[in-house]
């Protein structure tokens, strides 16, 4: 089959053959249709990713949606011609998904959401697992709560308004200039960061009370003003949570922290079903009409997916990139 091997750190993304998987126990084989990029793919491919023990050579990409060609022993939740999405490889040494194939542990995958395109159902899945795991896991989300969302507009960020929403939250999210409108269109209320700082969006939205539950996607100094944000006895979760903070802010109100690290099953074994499990839900939220991805509108294939890097390590994207296999 064909695949994109990357031979090492920052070298040229070198279209070869390798030969084709097939399904083990547990494991159902893939014909890959489309490959979702993200952020830590780009680190990856720099090297810069130690985390993700993924060592070169290598077939990067972690997301997928394609079509189930083979059923591995033990596996009943999927048969042949099953379209299926999840988060599979592309770490700790599993093949990744720029290639055309891919035998995938079935507990990772769901069904794809019928009313999503492959395009649109490959850029879910671990943006998807890493909002729910914060929201719903960490911090469980309830109706009525008010939330606020630090860069709502970036990949995890939309996908987290739209949880939070169909949770039926109080969304409240932050960006900056054309971003802001189209948080307006997800049905948050939008916080252009640019004029307005934490002690004004707090003063304003909350009356000086603070969130309810506040969901850093930035990190940095955007996690220091989360911890200004939540109010007494609330909780701050954050997906980039990689620096040195002081937690007397949080601590003067009570306030709970988690951390969210998306990788741990892929790198341990531990939890896979429960990704599956997120990735059945957020399917039917896409059904019901309350989660839609923000897809970049160009399209990139195999020879062309060193562009598609390079626009996230830009940050010329806009929306989520999505490479096409088959």
């Amino acid at each position: 089959m064909k695949a994109l091997l990357l031979d090492q750190a920052n070298a040229p993304f070198r279209l070869t053959e390798i030969p084709m998987p097939v399904a083990g126990a547990g494991e159902v084989l893939v014909r890959i249709h489309a490959s979702g990029l993200n952020p830590l793919d780009t680190k990856i491919r720099a090297g810069a990713a130690a985390h993700a023990k993924h060592p070169l050579p290598a077939v990067l990409g972690m997301d997928l949606a394609g079509v189930v060609e083979q059923v591995g022993a033990g596996v009943t939740a999927f048969r042949a011609g099953d379209e299926v999405y999840g988060m599979v490889g592309g770490v700790g040494g599993v093949q990744g998904t720029l290639a055309e194939y891919a035998a995938v542990d079935a507990r990772l995958l769901a069904h794809k959401p019928k009313n999503l395109s492959m395009r649109e159902a490959a850029a879910l899945p671990l943006v998807v697992i890493t909002a729910w795991e914060g929201l719903v896991d960490r911090a469980n989300l309830q109706e009525g709560q008010t939330v606020l969302v630090q860069g709502g507009a970036g990949g995890v960020g939309h996908v987290a308004v739209q949880i939070a929403h169909a949770f039926g939250a109080d969304v409240y999210a932050t960006d900056r200039g054309a971003n802001i409108a189209y948080i307006d269109t997800l049905g948050a209320m939008p916080i252009d960061v640019s004029k307005h700082d934490v002690d004004a969006y707090v003063a304003q939205h909350t009356d000086g009370r603070g969130f309810d539950l506040v969901y850093d996607t930035v990190g940095g100094a955007v996690l220091d003003a989360s911890f200004q944000a939540v109010k007494r006895f609330g909780h701050v979760v954050s997906a980039l949570g990689w620096g040195t903070h002081a937690l007397a802010p949080l601590s003067f109100k009570n306030g709970t922290y988690s951390g969210i690290f998306t990788l741990i099953p892929l790198l341990t074994g531990e939890g896979r079903e429960h990704h599956g499990a997120i990735l059945a839900e957020a399917a039917q939220l896409a059904e019901d009409g309350k989660l839609r991805p923000r897809l970049d509108p160009r399209v990139f294939d195999l020879h062309t997916v060193a562009n598609a890097y390079d626009a996230i390590a830009d940050r010329t994207a806009n929306g989520k990139l999505v490479v096409s296999i088959a």
